[in-house]
């Protein structure tokens, strides 16, 4: 059985923490199953697809044009000795695509799932939409086009209750469309050995998204707030780091942040694991980043955070702690209160034991998506 994963990579840390995840249960649950990713030179270089044994799908978009195909024209025998796997060879495709398809990011991704997905049906591949968000579609081609790939999909799974209502809206109620949390929760972190948790207490996480997906009121603001609470934690004898989650522009921020307060540590690291595992052993966390948020959350981490969709808000809701959400635009007074929150002892003990509690019952229903999706698979 060849099994595709995409919109996994290895840049975005979230997006890594999510092929972890999938490779630990599929291989699990299928150890003679092989998995190829489509092959890119930045987002899944050679050399890292290689280390978790990942075949390379033949596939190359030029003008919205799939030209993989053509690979077909080569000899098996020839295919089989560089790793090439063609589209009609693949049997399961799983996207993992966290946010991609909402008016958020543009018709392009939404049309380029639709194109793809008529063509993976074609070959009698199944196709499993792994929980994400969805939402808002507002346009009448992006709404058409997401109602198709949803009439395609053999399973799609909604991260939160409103991506599921943005899709039943679409699509209303259908046995393929299910609701499911983000379930990287289900990996265990790895610490890395020479991570310094006497001086590294407290973590910070910026998120360029930011600056470029909110209005220009708040993107202004974000910075100047992150500083703040920088400030804040330093003055409170927390011990705060900067943990760098995603890319140069997280970096960017990080090291502008660190320089405003006369300088405290910035840590990064290339392994999605390690990123968890330092998540895991933080006193708390301040962060921007989708995935550093369920790292920290789903290990009852008391956490604060700033977000630019509605996911943020629903990832809070469900661990049970709403007041977690914070505004850039809020005035000191009411951040410091929310800051304090997480470090006076009474209230971060309640505030952990709520975590883990909801924590238990989410980990639960993502083990129940699983066992959905596994019987999907077997059904074939």
């Amino acid at each position: 059985m060849m099994i595709e994963i995409r919109k996994a990579n290895f840049v975005n840390k979230g997006a890594e923490l999510m092929l972890f995840a999938i490779l630990e249960k599929l291989k699990e649950h299928y150890p003679d199953a092989k998995f190829c990713m489509p092959a890119d030179f930045s987002m899944t270089p050679y050399q890292k697809r290689a280390k978790l044994g990942l075949y390379q799908k033949a596939e190359l978009f030029k003008f919205g044009i799939q030209w993989g195909s053509l690979f077909g024209f080569l000899p098996q025998r020839i295919r089989k000795m560089y790793g090439l796997v063609l589209e009609k060879e693949v049997d399961i495709v799983i996207n993992a695509a966290g946010f991609a398809y909402s008016d958020q990011w543009g018709y392009y991704k939404t049309y380029r799932l639709n194109r793809l997905i008529k063509r993976w049906k074609q070959n009698n591949s199944k196709v499993i939409l792994l929980p994400q968000a969805f939402g808002p579609f507002k346009s009448k081609k992006m709404r058409n086009a997401i109602k198709e790939i949803i009439d395609k999909a053999d399973l799609t799974y909604a991260r939160e209750e409103i991506s599921y209502d943005y899709l039943k809206e679409i699509v209303g109620d259908k046995d393929n469309v299910k609701l499911s949390p983000d379930f990287t929760n289900l990996v265990t972190g790895i610490v890395p050995e020479n991570f310094d948790r006497e001086n590294n207490k407290f973590c910070i996480v910026p998120n360029y998204r930011m600056i470029d997906k909110t209005s220009k009121e708040e993107s202004d603001a974000y910075l100047p707030f992150m500083i703040k609470c920088a400030k804040y934690l330093k003055e409170k004898g927390q011990k705060p780091f900067i943990l760098v989650h995603e890319g140069e522009n997280d970096l960017i921020l990080a090291q502008n942040m660190s320089d405003a307060i006369g300088g405290i540590p910035i840590v990064k690291e290339t392994n999605a694991l390690n990123i968890k595992g330092i998540l895991g052993v933080a006193e708390g966390t301040i962060g921007s980043r989708f995935h550093g948020l369920v790292s920290a959350l789903s290990q009852g981490v008391p956490s604060l955070a700033t977000g630019w969709s509605h996911k943020y808000q629903m990832l809070f809701k469900e661990y049970g702690f709403s007041d977690g959400i914070m505004n850039v635009l809020m005035n000191d007074e009411d951040l410091y209160k929310k800051i304090d929150l997480i470090l006076e002892v009474n209230s971060k003990r309640k505030i952990y034991d709520t975590l883990q509690k909801n924590s238990k019952i989410l980990k639960t229903s993502s083990e129940q998506m699983w066992e959905e999706v596994f019987k999907l698979i077997d059904s074939k």
